[in-house]
């Protein structure tokens, strides 16, 4: 199974996405958060690394077949 551009974008968004929320929930200001914020910065950090390095994967070439000699 080779990978495609659509399976790229399909892992990067959620990735993305979540990595956002939990850097934003990290940086909220709210009571009792302090004890969070470590995990939740590295849960960020895990999230957006991950999501921006499937896009550095190289993308398989286009399978052909072979072409028949006429002998």
């Amino acid at each position: 199974m080779s990978l495609n551009r659509t399976a790229k974008g399909i892992v990067l968004v959620p990735t993305l996405l979540l990595g956002g929320a939990f850097l934003s929930a990290a940086l909220w200001n709210g009571e009792g958060s302090e004890a969070n914020r470590p995990l939740a910065l590295a849960i960020a950090a895990v999230l957006l690394a991950g999501g921006l390095l499937t896009q550095l994967l190289p993308e398989a070439q286009p399978e052909t077949e072979p072409e028949e000699s006429s002998d």
